[in-house]
């Protein structure tokens, strides 16, 4: 498997993808600073989490100018998978990759803590393997909103790849930690080919993590 991880100034989970890639593959991806102009050919392209650019500006808006993001678009229309993961997320919406908007959670407060998500589409590159899973948060901005017309659209075409849950995978009010419209934890674009989630995979993805849930997410591109 050849895999890329994109690296901004303030990515801070890039590594912990990387370990993650590299135990779940058996192979390194190769690290791709945010001046590069260019990918060469990937099974998978990651944007990972951080505060990129110090959340200046807003969240992502900064990132997603960089000069990879363009070819990072062009790839993800070529087919290629591309996971954004919670600021990844954010870089994705403002990239216009992916709909909707990620705005200040309900409580006003950072958030890092365990959750439940389940998976609402099934079929995706992402998702096909994935039930109910225990993965980590940790995020100010992870309250997801769209537009009447768009969150219609996301349901129709079962983009809604996952929603906060409880343990039992039942969707309630409770288990939303942020205030997300439809509990919605991470949304796919129309092809089904590109993920934005919220919560972190690649930080539940080892037992002597505390939980290996998130592997499956990896697993299931590989798979």
């Amino acid at each position: 498997m050849k895999s890329h991880v994109i690296v901004f100034p303030g990515s801070n989970c890039d590594r912990d993808v990387e370990v993650a890639i590299k135990n779940i593959s058996g192979s390194y991806p190769e690290m791709l600073w945010h001046k590069e102009t260019s990918i060469d050919n990937s099974d998978l392209i990651v944007v990972p989490g951080g505060f990129s650019y110090g959340d200046y500006l807003r969240c992502g808006a900064i990132a997603s100018t960089s000069p990879v993001m363009q070819d990072v678009i062009k790839k993800s229309n070529e087919g290629v998978p591309v996971i954004g993961i919670c600021n990844g997320f954010q870089i994705l919406i403002e990239a216009s990759l992916l709909d909707g908007a990620l705005m200040r959670n309900t409580s006003l407060s950072f958030l890092c803590k365990d959750v439940y998500i389940k998976s609402i589409n099934t079929s995706s590159i992402f998702t096909k393997t994935t039930t109910v899973a225990k993965i980590p948060i940790a995020h100010n901005e992870g309250n997801f909103f769209a537009t009447g017309d768009n969150l219609k659209k996301l349901e129709d075409n079962d983009q809604i790849a996952f929603q906060y849950c409880n343990q039992n995978g039942t969707i309630t009010k409770e288990s939303n930690p942020n205030g997300s419209l439809k509990n919605i934890a991470g949304i796919l674009n129309i092809q089904k080919n590109v993920l934005g989630m919220m919560p972190h995979p690649e930080r539940a993805a080892d037992l002597t993590l505390g939980c290996e849930d998130g592997k499956t997410i990896f697993e299931s591109v590989l798979n």
